[in-house]
C-alpha cells in the first residue's frame, strides 16, 4: 500500500517549496515562470501552495525554464507512483477533497462516491478476475476511503445524473444491487446527495457513453474529469469547461425530476429485491 495521503500533501509541499526556491532563485515572478510553463502566474502559486498537483508536462517544462536537470519531473514521477490510484486518476482523488461542488454523469456504473463495498468489489471482479483477494480487498478500500467526502460536515455540494442503464444492470447479482440502490436512496434521504436520472426514454444525449465530473473550488478554477477504458482526461481550459458544463445542463432537463427520480431508484431496488427471494 502506498503512503497515508498526510504524508503524501507533505511530499507535495515540499514540491511547492523547492518550486518557489527554485523560482525566485531564478528571479522569475510567478507570471514569469507561468508564461515559460503556459499556466498561468495563479496556477504556479497553487503549485507552490500544494493545493493543485501539476500534470507532467507542466514539471517538466518547469524543468527546463528553471535549469533544474529533471529535478522537478523526477520528483513528480516518484510522487506519482506513489499514490495508490492510477497515474490518471491520482489527481482527481486531490481535487475531490478540495472541490466545493461535484456533479457527475455516470452512464454505465454507480459513480465511486455512491458505491457500495459489495457494489464496488463486483465492479473490480469484472474487470480484474484473476487477482487476489488481497488486491481486491485493498482496491475497495481505496475506494471506499474517497466515500467520507461526501459524509463529513463540511462535504462539497454533490449531484449525479444516473442513466437508467446504471440501475438496470445487476452488478454482483440482484440482491447486491438492492442494497446498492437503497443506499443511493439513503444519501438521498439524508441530503448527502442530489440524483437524478436519465431515463431511456430520453434518447441520445450530449455525453453518450461518457463518464463526466465536473469539479468547481473556491479558490481555483473549476475543471472537469472524463475517463474512457484505462484513460482519463483532467481539463480545466475555461472553452472546455464551458462546454461541458452547457452538456451536463442538458442532461438534467432531459433526466427525471428529483422525485421522480428517487421513486425510479425505489422502484428498480424493489424489482432487484423480489428477483432475489425467488432465486
Amino acid at each position: 500500500m502506498a503512503k497515508t495521503s498526510g504524508s503524501r500533501q507533505a511530499a507535495w509541499e515540499f514540491f511547492g517549496a523547492e518550486l518557489k526556491r527554485h523560482r525566485e532563485a531564478a528571479g522569475f515572478t510567478q507570471a514569469e515562470l507561468g508564461m515559460r510553463v503556459f499556466v498561468s502566474g495563479a496556477y504556479i502559486g497553487q503549485f507552490e501552495q500544494a493545493l493543485r498537483k501539476p500534470q507532467l508536462d507542466a514539471a517538466m517544462r518547469i524543468d527546463e525554464a528553471l535549469q533544474t536537470a529533471g529535478f522537478f519531473e523526477r520528483m513528480w514521477r516518484k510522487l506519482i507512483k506513489e499514490l495508490p490510484y492510477t497515474e490518471y486518476f491520482a489527481h482527481v482523488a486531490d481535487l475531490e477533497r478540495l472541490a466545493t461542488k461535484l456533479c457527475e454523469f455516470a452512464p454505465a456504473v454507480v459513480p465511486g462516491l455512491l458505491q457500495t463495498a459489495e457494489y464496488a468489489r463486483a465492479v473490480y471482479l469484472a474487470s480484474n478476475p484473476l487477482a487476489s483477494d488481497e488486491y481486491i480487498q485493498d482496491m475497495v478500500k481505496l475506494r471506499m476511503d474517497r466515500t467520507p467526502i461526501l459524509k463529513d460536515a463540511t462535504r462539497s455540494l454533490y449531484c449525479a445524473v444516473l442513466h437508467e442503464a446504471v440501475l438496470r444492470t445487476p452488478v454482483g447479482g440482484p440482491a447486491s444491487m438492492a442494497r446498492q440502490l437503497d443506499h443511493v436512496v439513503a444519501m438521498v434521504r439524508e441530503r448527502k446527495a442530489l440524483v437524478q436520472v436519465l431515463p431511456f426514454s430520453a434518447g441520445a444525449h450530449p455525453a453518450m457513453g461518457k463518464i463526466l465530473t465536473l469539479m468547481e473550488f473556491g479558490d481555483a478554477p473549476p475543471t472537469i474529469y472524463t475517463e474512457g477504458v484505462l484513460s482519463g482526461n483532467l481539463l480545466d481550459d475555461p472553452a472546455v469547461v464551458k462546454r461541458a458544463h452547457a452538456h451536463y445542463d442538458l442532461l438534467r432537463v432531459a433526466a427525471l425530476s428529483l422525485d421522480a427520480s428517487l421513486a425510479l431508484i425505489e422502484s428498480a431496488a424493489e424489482d432487484y429485491k423480489r428477483c432475489a427471494s425467488t432465486t
